[in-house]
């Protein structure tokens, strides 16, 4: 039985901008602000350049091969090896079910603010909440994270109104905001890039639905161009408006960090934002599990996993099963392991997927005979660029273990 075809672009994006937004500013603002300091802003675009040339290469295999999947069937397109395929799936559902558990993570620091919960007790309840949302059929469960991507926006374009009327740009010294040419400051600058990358992870998911979107081979690299532009933007503003509401010494000791600003700007109680924040961050691992579900299933239907992932309800048309599986392994981890413990393992997989992706698509560009019509095709050079950042930051991270 196949899926049904009925995302368009707006919902590919809000899905796309969905688990991007949630897994990034409302929880990690903070942190990248105690490694840059003022140059937190810096260090979000520096991330975006990162991500950018992956991007690229992700929009050129997305129009190529509209199918779920994704990666474990880029990489089996490109060496034919199902031992690959099966372990970049595993990394890649891993790597999911890791940053869904560092999102639910995230929210226990803003609905602590509202009422005294055991943590278990709300990993418990978000993630039975969340599998049961992502079971009911995709049009309707991705329309509910388009809705929680919605309210999550607002809350950032709350921090952003609230900083433009309140903060006294004219008395700013914007001399801390700009690096100087010493080697110690690029060092913090790209230290707190590193993390905030994490921030970006998720552009990459909305591959795994492809056999649910309307004309995939437009819209799938469309929607990840803007997903990742339009979240670049925003972390900026967040970022730079954050660090001047709040020293950065002290918003990076938040575990609420954007209702903690929000208090700061308004002299209100964060009420509101605190709501926000936690749909925000819910929002993320519902993205994520929907990802991993769609991963699992068509890594089933590749024959690269048993049947049973591939299995498909009657009246819901969704994975149940695959559903399932990644909802109590999101569990597992979210119990188990600390929110920067979790992030940094997340970063560590996503790191050798990308890398494998940018070879990927540099093998099966080397091999085509001609230029295919009707798909994206982006210079050798875009894939290259991608191998080597991704890397660099592979090496970086394993040195500093």
């Amino acid at each position: 039985m196949p899926l049904k075809r009925d995302i368009t672009l707006p919902l590919l994006v809000f899905y796309g901008l969905g688990n991007i937004l949630g897994a990034g500013i409302y929880v990690l603002v903070g942190k990248v602000a105690s490694i840059s300091g003022y140059y937190a802003p810096l260090s979000f675009i520096i991330a975006c350049i990162v991500v950018f040339f992956t991007a690229l290469s992700y929009s050129e295999l997305s129009s190529r091969f509209p199918y779920s999947a994704g990666e474990a069937l880029y990489s089996k397109e490109a060496f034919n090896s199902n031992i690959l395929s099966i372990s970049i799936g595993a990394m890649i559902a891993l790597s999911g079910i890791l940053s869904s558990a560092t999102i639910v993570n995230g929210v226990n620091g803003y609905i602590s603010n509202m009422i005294e919960l055991p943590s278990w007790f709300i990993s418990v309840f978000i993630i039975l909440m969340l599998c049961i949302t992502a079971m009911i059929g995709i049009a309707k469960s991705v329309k509910i994270a388009a809705l929680l991507t919605i309210a999550e926006l607002l809350g950032l374009f709350i921090i952003i109104y609230f900083g433009l009327i309140n903060i006294e740009f004219t008395t700013i010294q914007y001399e801390k905001f700009i690096p100087n040419f010493e080697l110690s400051s690029f060092y913090i600058i790209s230290l707190g890039a590193f993390l905030a990358f994490y921030a970006f992870i998720g552009f990459e998911d909305i591959v795994n639905i492809a056999e649910e979107v309307k004309t995939p081979t437009k819209t799938l690299p469309r929607a990840i161009m803007l997903s990742l532009l339009i979240s670049t933007l925003l972390y900026f503003l967040v970022a730079l408006i954050s660090i001047l509401a709040i020293e950065p010494k002290v918003l990076s000791n938040s575990q609420a960090p954007l209702a903690d600003v929000y208090e700061a700007l308004t002299n209100n109680e964060p009420y509101l934002l605190t709501i926000i924040s936690s749909l925000a961050v819910i929002n993320g691992a519902l993205v994520q599990i929907i990802m991993v579900s769609r991963l699992l299933y068509g890594m089933a239907n590749n024959n690269l996993l048993p049947k049973i992932f591939s299995s498909i309800n009657e009246k819901t048309s969704t994975p149940i099963f695959s559903t399932v599986v990644a909802s109590v392994l999101v569990l597992i981890f979210a119990l188990w392991l600390p929110i920067i413990t979790l992030a940094s393992l997340t970063s560590f997989f996503i790191f050798i997927i990308f890398t494998i992706m940018n070879i990927s698509l540099i093998k099966i560009k080397l091999q085509q005979k001609k230029r295919e019509e009707n798909i994206i095709n982006y210079p050798l050079i875009v894939p290259i660029l991608g191998t080597v950042i991704n890397l660099i930051l592979l090496i970086t991270q394993l040195s500093s273990i």
